[in-house]
C-alpha cells in the first residue's frame, strides 16, 4: 500500500470534510457549496472513507474524482483497494458495528471496478495543509493507525502522542482527523486538533444535517474555523440505500439523524446523541503557554486558546 503524502498550500479559505460513504447527495451538495464560496478544488480536502454506509458507491467516488480535490486515504479505500475481507475498522466480533459493516462493505466490494479500486491505491495516506504560516497534518483517523477513532474526549495523552508522531513529516501546528465522524475543535497543550466532521451520515445528534468547515487564515498565524452544517436531499440517499439493499439501519439515519447504535463511542459523546449541534465560528491562534487549558467545540467556544468569533 502507498505511503505517499500530498502537500497543499493555501492562501485563501480551505473547505475540508470527511466521510463521503457513498452518500452522492451529499457529496454533491458539499462540492456544490465549495464552488458557491468560490472555494477552488485545490484548496478542499476531504479526509477520507469515500465509500461505507450508503448506495451509491461508485458513482460517489467518480463524483470526487471529477472534482479532482484532494483526499487522504481511509481505512475503507486501504481495505477495497486491497480486496481485503473487511472495513478495517476493528469492530468487535458480533457487535451491532460488525454486523451492519459487513453488509455495505460486501456490497461495496461487488459493485467498485479496478479502476475504482487502483485510485483508492493510490491516493496518499497524509496530506501536509500549509495555510496562513500554520502547520497541519491531515490524517484519517491518526497518525499512528488509520483507522483509529479519535474523539473530542479521547484522553489528552492520546492526541500529544500522535502530533509527536506527526512531527516525523515535519513540525505541525495541528492535526486535521476524521473517521470518528463527529465535528470538534480542541486545543490540546500549543496545538489544535481539528475534526471537520462528515458529509455522508448525520452528527447522531437527531437531525439530518451534515458538517463540514471551511479554514480561512487570518494573517499573524490567526485561524478562521467554521464548523457548518449543510442541507441537501436525505431522502434521495436514503432510497439510494433501501435500493441498494442494504441495512435499514442506515436509510433509518439519513433521515433520524440518530446512528443505529454508538458502540464506538466514548460515555460523553454517547450521551450528546440526539442533541442538535449548533454551527459556529471561531477563531484560533498557537498558544505561547504550551500549558494551555483544552477547549472543545461544540462543548463549550469561551476558554483560552478558542473563542467565538464576532
Amino acid at each position: 500500500m502507498t505511503d505517499l503524502e500530498g502537500d497543499v498550500q493555501a492562501t485563501g479559505p480551505v473547505l475540508v470534510f470527511g466521510g463521503p460513504y457513498g452518500n452522492l447527495q451529499a457529496t454533491t451538495a458539499v462540492l456544490a457549496e465549495a464552488e458557491r464560496r468560490g472555494i477552488p478544488a485545490d484548496h478542499i480536502i476531504c479526509t477520507g472513507d469515500l465509500v461505507a454506509y450508503c448506495g451509491a458507491p461508485v458513482e460517489t467516488v467518480a463524483a470526487v474524482v471529477a472534482a479532482g480535490i484532494h483526499v487522504v486515504m481511509g481505512n475503507c479505500e486501504e481495505q477495497l483497494a486491497a480486496d481485503a475481507d473487511d472495513c478495517g475498522c476493528g469492530f468487535e466480533s458480533d457487535t451491532a458495528c460488525d454486523r451492519l459493516s459487513a453488509a455495505w462493505y460486501g456490497h461495496a466490494r461487488r459493485v467498485l471496478g479496478p479502476q475504482e479500486k487502483r485510485h483508492m491505491a493510490g491516493l496518499p495516506r497524509v496530506i501536509r495543509l500549509s495555510i496562513g504560516g500554520l502547520r497541519f497534518l491531515v490524517v484519517h483517523g491518526g497518525v499512528s493507525q488509520i483507522s483509529r477513532f479519535i474523539f473530542a474526549t479521547t484522553p489528552n495523552e492520546v492526541k500529544l502522542a500522535e502530533f509527536a508522531l506527526a512531527e516525523q513529516h515535519g513540525p505541525v501546528d495541528g492535526i486535521i482527523g476524521g473517521h470518528c465522524g463527529l465535528p470538534f475543535s480542541q486545543v490540546v497543550g500549543s496545538r489544535l486538533w481539528h475534526n471537520p466532521g462528515v458529509v455522508g451520515m448525520p452528527a447522531n445528534d437527531g437531525t439530518p444535517r451534515v458538517w463540514f468547515s471551511v479554514l480561512t487564515p487570518l494573517g499573524n498565524r490567526r485561524l478562521a474555523i467554521e464548523h457548518a452544517e449543510l442541507g441537501y436531499d436525505h431522502h434521495a440517499a436514503a432510497s439510494a440505500v433501501e435500493q441498494a439493499g442494504l441495512p435499514d439501519a442506515y436509510r433509518q439515519s439519513l433521515s433520524s439523524g440518530l446512528w443505529p447504535n454508538c458502540d464506538v463511542l466514548p460515555e460523553a459523546e454517547t450521551h450528546q446523541q440526539g442533541r442538535p449541534l449548533a454551527p459556529a465560528n471561531l477563531i484560533w491562534e498557537p498558544a505561547r503557554d504550551t500549558s494551555a487549558s483544552e477547549v472543545l467545540w461544540p462543548e463549550g467556544l469561551s476558554k483560552p486558546g478558542l473563542q467565538s468569533a464576532a
